[in-house]
This record gives C-alpha cells, sequence and structure tokens, in this order.
C-alpha cells in the first residue's frame, strides 16, 4: 500500500487515559509494532516525507511552567501502568528519528498537546468532550482528584493546519515539534466554565483517581507546551480561545443529543 506514496501520516494510536491503565499490552504492542513497520516500509518504498504523531505524555511528569522539545523526559515508574504509554510513544520518537539519521527518510514529529473539537467523544476518557455531554444531560459534570491538573486545548482545526504546514516545510525535517495551545487552565475551572456556558445549576462531582483508574494510576498536574519552535518552523501556532472551542464543541454536542 505504500508503493508510490509520497506521504505517510501516521496518526495511529492506543487511545485514552482509561485504555492505558486498563489494558497496557495493548497499549505497548499499538504504539511500537505498527510504527515500526510503516517506518521500514516507507523507507523501502522511497516515502518523501513521514510524519509521526507524538504525545506531550512523552515528557511524563516533568516539572516546570512549559516544556520545549529538547527538555529531558520524567516518566515515573514501570510499576505504574499509567508511564506505559508516554514511554511507547517515546520509543516511537526514537525509532523515527533513527530512520532519518539512517535512511535519510524524511520524518517530523510532532507531539501533540490535547486536540479537542467537534465530533470527539468522550468514549476514552477526553475530558472537554465528556464535560460538554454531562453538563447537557443535567450532569453532574465529574471531575477527578480535586480539579487542580493543569492542561491547554487545542482546536483539531488549527492542530491539523499546523501538522500539514509542517509536513510541508523541509527544514521540519528530522525534527520534533510541541503542537498544542499554551492557553492553560485548571480541569476544576474549565468544568465550571462548561457549566456556565450550558447550564449554570448543573453541580460537580468529585471521583478519587483510584475510583476511576485503580489504585497504581498516576497523573501529570502540569502539563503546557512551549510553542516557540513550531512558530519560527510554520509562521503559525494554535490561537483559538478556550470560549471559541468550548462554545463550537457545545454546538456540535446540542445536535447529537
Amino acid at each position: 500500500m505504500v508503493h508510490g506514496v509520497d506521504i505517510i501520516y501516521h496518526l495511529a494510536a492506543a487511545v485514552g487515559v482509561k485504555l492505558v491503565a486498563d489494558d497496557p499490552v495493548r497499549t505497548i504492542e499499538t504504539n511500537i509494532y505498527p510504527t515500526e513497520q510503516l517506518l521500514r516500509l516507507a523507507a523501502q518504498g522511497n516515502v518523501r516525507k513521514f510524519f509521526l504523531a507524538s504525545t506531550s505524555e512523552v515528557y511524563g511528569k516533568r516539572p516546570g511552567d512549559a516544556w520545549s522539545e529538547d527538555d529531558d523526559l520524567h516518566l515515573g515508574p514501570t510499576s505504574r501502568p499509567r508511564w506505559a504509554y508516554g514511554c511507547s510513544k517515546a520509543i516511537g520518537e526514537f525509532l523515527t528519528l533513527a530512520y532519518y539519521q539512517k535512511y535519510g527518510l524524511g520524518v517530523t514529529v510532532g507531539r501533540f498537546f490535547n486536540v479537542v473539537g467537534p465530533r470527539q467523544v468522550g468514549n476514552y476518557g477526553m475530558v472537554v468532550s465528556r464535560f460538554a455531554e454531562a453538563a447537557l444531560n443535567g450532569g453532574p459534570v465529574t471531575v477527578y482528584d480535586d480539579g487542580s491538573q493543569v492542561r491547554c486545548f487545542g482546536h483539531v482545526q488549527e492542530m491539523t493546519r499546523c501538522l500539514n504546514a509542517l509536513v510541508q516545510e523541509d527544514s521540519a525535517t528530522g525534527r520534533v515539534f510541541n503542537i498544542g495551545s499554551d492557553q492553560a487552565i485548571s480541569i476544576l475551572d474549565l468544568a465550571h466554565v462548561v457549566i456556565e456556558k450550558v447550564d449554570p445549576s448543573v453541580k460537580v462531582e468529585f471521583v478519587a483517581y483510584h475510583d476511576a483508574y485503580g489504585d497504581n494510576f498516576e497523573d501529570v498536574q502540569r502539563r503546557v507546551p512551549n510553542t516557540d519552535r513550531l512558530y519560527q518552523a510554520i509562521g503559525m501556532r494554535p490561537t483559538m480561545t478556550l470560549d471559541g472551542i468550548l462554545d463550537d464543541i457545545i454546538a456540535w454536542k446540542k445536535q447529537t443529543l
């Protein structure tokens, strides 16, 4: 299938924190083996460009206000399945960059930070979709732990625009890029914003991590990207406001419920 193909966008991976916690074997195998196979076939088939969708999860629980692409990774212990996802995606990055170094395959790696938008479902734990649907159904909106975790959310339209621009930019070859919004918000504040937009009478319900994901779960407190490298390469980065993103998602959810 890759014979004569110009560009491969490898976006497939195990999806969602719940799956990672429940089935780490599937997570690891899904993230590593198909990546190796695609890279080998791409090199053999003289594919010109290969984009690997990676994740902010590779940074692990690294401290700091914003993460840059050359920062050290800080993964947790192997006894906690939570870190299998980030580790397996990091292996995919190492392998992809090795194919660039050894075979000259035109690779680019994008580390995505919380991509959201219309048509995203909450089945895999995607928090914005889950919050919007819960609020529209009258609540409660479930927040894990105390909701102090900080995240950024980028609209899928802007994220894919950046992705395509990177693939077309020759200076991006052989490099890693953060792709995401740098507008940070706590999960609890996110819940309150969604509730205010949908129905202010909806309540927030707090659920402990061990009740949602089991006793071995460990989360990341703050996940914010530095997107300077992305902007320097393609002259753009995700900038849509959270208000605009939430309005778009809630409007779509209203049509489907």
